[in-house]
């Protein structure tokens, strides 16, 4: 049989800066990623020194504040995190919308890792479930996807 190569990323932080763009909008629920996505990085051997956290309007301005992050050459990876809560008018599908599309860029363009914890839900109680309750924390997910990637690009 054929010897086939893998590369996989460990989920080990050690020694490896990461920072947190978290929108304030709908604070209540992106406090609760923050604080997950935190608690995973320094679990899996990160340091808190290490971690940088930039506070933006909303969803909407997470984007540019990434892009900015990831042309410094400071970080191996950012996570971005926030939450985007369906109400009576389109507004939500073109915020949610071009977040995601501008985090997508920011990573392509600047090959480092952009993890994707914006919460985009129809309402609070989806929320709040996907921010620590029944449906996990989408913080931790975004750190832990982020990470992997990290150490999967240094092997590649």
């Amino acid at each position: 049989m054929l010897h086939v190569s893998t590369i996989e990323g460990q989920l080990d932080a050690k020694g490896l800066k990461f920072a947190l763009v978290a929108g304030r909008f709908n604070d209540f629920i992106t406090e609760r990623l923050v604080g997950g996505a935190v608690d995973y990085l320094v679990r899996h051997g990160g340091d808190r020194a290490d971690l940088t956290i930039v506070r933006v309007p909303g969803a909407f301005e997470i984007p540019l504040a990434a892009k900015k992050l990831a042309a410094s050459g400071k970080y191996h990876g950012i996570i971005c995190l926030g939450a985007v809560i369906r109400g009576s008018t389109p507004h939500f599908d073109f915020v949610a919308s071009e977040c995601a599309k501008g985090l997508a860029h920011v990573m392509l363009d600047a090959n480092v890792p952009v993890g994707f914890g914006v919460l985009t839900v129809d309402n609070l109680e989806q929320a709040i479930e996907r921010a620590g309750s029944k449906a996990g924390n989408k913080g931790v997910e975004a750190a832990s996807a982020v990470l992997e990637m990290v150490r999967v690009l240094e092997q590649i």
